[in-house]
């Protein structure tokens, strides 16, 4: 049963290692991207365990698309407060982060020993189609507890249409949640008696930190590195390119620490390993300054999203009890599926291109749908199969 602050109970050492499990299980396989790591815990958390209703996991998908961050680690931290309280909020985010986080490291390492890095394009090639199907039953879970009215639907078809045609994924998400709020409780909703004044939402509207870096082309230095990253993880919106764009005008233009080269290759160190995108940063840390730096440059761009779900976990449950609010974030999660119905339209697109990877995305659907098989393992499966169809083309 919930507790007061959204909590199931407090937390348990058993449950604590379970929590642990299942998060470091999710970091090693989660490849895909946000999308697919929020389908994977949809069905770990919500279908296979039971840890949270799926309306009560697709309110904290909707909180963390209004706060800057990594979407699927804060939707790890969210889940792991909900599960076992402040001690799980820490251990459910830091189990997701670290294996990505010793993966990137190694390939820094690597990286650093010999110059370039390992061919993992086969691996990728196996489990891209693998991650469609995974997303795409989640999808229609979550799209069928979401979509609880008809109105509620059509929001989430023009707000897929508008992201679609290129409008900015937080005008989508406040400009749904808006509309849902206001059709729903009339043309005043400032009025007294109304269910609750849009107050219990601002808490939620994305805040920056007042960190400051380094003035342009400062020596190198942890603590600097450690700033960038905290500002970096405090005030990014999007996808992996956007951190391309942040890590460019710093790294490269203002501070000259890198080359052009060398943050493509961390971007794509990034895209191919499981687990947070934003472990680039591990990536460019190590390159920087060895281990320490990896530590430094991955503690600074994590800590935000730790702080804003601190911050706005507790509010989730006072926001679905006013009604006003609750219909905001009604809109806001019909809308944050809109956004994981586009980007996996266009990874299907690029993922989908021959008989083999249509055969593994129609498999895996029907693991998932008939026999209920785990997400991680069939990631894991697809990597396998890419990786042995790559050494015979090889």
């Amino acid at each position: 049963m919930p507790l007061k602050d959204g909590t199931h109970s407090a937390p348990g050492t058993g449950r604590l290692f379970e929590l642990a499990g299942v998060f470091l299980k999710l970091g090693a396989a989660a490849f895909g991207g946000p999308a697919a790591h929020v389908a994977m815990m949809e069905d770990e958390v919500v279908r296979r365990r039971g840890w949270l209703a799926r309306e009560e996991f697709l309110d904290l998908l909707g909180a963390t698309n209004l706060i800057p961050g990594p979407n699927s680690t804060e939707m790890a931290i969210h889940i792991g407060r909900r599960r076992a309280g402040w001690a799980g909020l820490l251990l459910a985010g830091a189990c997701f982060i670290l294996p990505a986080a010793l993966i990137v490291t190694a390939m820094a390492w690597v990286y650093v020993r010999f110059g370039g890095l390992p061919r993992a394009e086969g691996v990728l090639n196996g489990v891209k189609p693998v991650i469609i199907a995974v997303v795409g039953q989640a999808l229609w879970r979550l799209g069928r507890s979401a979509a609880k009215t008809r109105f509620l639907a059509i929001a989430g078809v023009v707000a897929t249409a508008l992201y679609g045609f290129g409008v900015h994924e937080l005008v989508v998400l406040f400009g749904t949640g808006a509309v849902v709020a206001l059709v729903r409780c009339g043309p005043s909703p400032w009025r007294p008696g109304s269910g609750g004044r849009l107050c219990g939402v601002v808490p939620i509207v994305p805040m920056v930190f007042a960190c400051k870096a380094a003035p342009g082309g400062a020596a190198f230095g942890l603590w600097p590195l450690f700033l960038l990253f905290v500002k970096v993880g405090s005030v990014l919106f999007g996808s992996g390119y956007v951190l391309l764009a942040f890590l460019r005008a710093d790294l490269v233009e203002r501070f000259h620490w890198l080359t052009e080269g060398q943050l493509l290759d961390a971007i794509a160190v990034g895209q191919v390993t499981p687990g947070p995108v934003l472990t680039t940063a591990t990536f460019v840390g190590y390159v920087l300054g060895g281990l320490p730096g990896a530590m430094i440059a991955t503690a600074g761009i994590f800590l935000p999203a730790f702080i804003f779900v601190a911050i706005s976990g507790p509010l989730v449950p006072r926001i679905r009890s006013s009604p006003l609010a609750g219909s905001f974030l009604d809109g806001v999660n019909v809308a944050s599926l809109a956004l994981m119905a586009v980007v996996t339209w266009h990874l299907g697109r690029a993922a989908l291109v021959d008989g083999l990877s249509v055969g593994l995305a129609v498999v895996g659907a029907v693991l998932l749908l008939r026999y209920r098989v785990n997400s991680a393992w069939l990631v894991l499966g697809g990597a396998a199969v890419g990786w042995i169809v790559g050494l015979r083309g090889a």
